[in-house]
Formats: C-alpha cells, sequence, structure tokens
C-alpha cells in the first residue's frame, strides 16, 4: 500500500466518526467467501450495500492459536482489531474487523493482503462480509 493509499485511509477513517464494529442494528450488507466471484461483483450484486456509507469489514480468518498476538499486532498497524471467534481444529477462527468505506479495489487488496497474512502464519482466509446499519425509515 502506498503513502498516497495510506493518506487517503487515513482521509477516509476520520469521516466515519459514528460507525463502531459494535454499533447496534448492523447487518451483513454483502459477503465473499468464494474465491472466483471478483470482489466488484459482490458489491455490484448487493442491492443492500450503500456505497457511500461506512461499513465495518470483517475478515475471517483461521489462524493458529500461537500466532494470534502476532496476527493482532501485524493487523493493528492498519486500523484492524482481531477478535477471536472459537476453536476449529487446531486453528481458531478470528475476525480482523475494521471500519471504512468500501469500494470493490481496496476489498479485494485486502482479501489479497489477508489471504497473504493467514498463509504466513500457518492459517487460511475463509473470506469477508460487510456490515452496515440497518436502513432507517
Amino acid at each position: 500500500m502506498g503513502l498516497l493509499d495510506r493518506l487517503l485511509d487515513l482521509v477516509k477513517k476520520r469521516e466515519t466518526p459514528g460507525l463502531t464494529p459494535d454499533a447496534p442494528g448492523l447487518e451483513i450488507v454483502a459477503e465473499a467467501f468464494d474465491p472466483v466471484v471478483a470482489d466488484s461483483a459482490v458489491l455490484a450484486g448487493s442491492p443492500a450495500w450503500v456505497a457511500a456509507a461506512p461499513a465495518v469489514l470483517r475478515h475471517h480468518l483461521l489462524l493458529p492459536p500461537d500466532r494470534l498476538a502476532e496476527a493482532a499486532s501485524i493487523l493493528a498497524q492498519d486500523g484492524y482489531e482481531l477478535r477471536e471467534q472459537a476453536p476449529s481444529e487446531g486453528l481458531t477462527r478470528v475476525l480482523a474487523v475494521r471500519v471504512q468505506v468500501l469500494d470493490a479495489l481496496h476489498c479485494a487488496q485486502e482479501r489479497s493482503r489477508m489471504a497473504g497474512l493467514a498463509q504466513r502464519l500457518g492459517g487460511d482466509a475463509l473470506g469477508w462480509d460487510a456490515q452496515q446499519p440497518e436502513p432507517t425509515a
């Protein structure tokens, strides 16, 4: 990720002060667990996704329990929080979570980054989903 991308990400983060990963009323608006389906197609095919609004991006990972602290440290550098879910066949299911405005390019970059990180740590990246608040009437 280049300097310009990091600066843009910082600006985007400042634009999203109200949404947190634990905000009430979040619903899944897009999900990508099939590696052959492009992230752009996932977002384009999601009628519930609001492109200009912030979303909670959640990457689903399986990681060795003894590498969780290392993963959390690496992910924190880019504003992700690592949340443990449950053990699964010797690995631990975790979520890498952050709030951002979604676009296809950044979703694809982050999906690739998570796959690389999981592989280096001896785990697997399962996919991602995005949550946004339920629309108000």
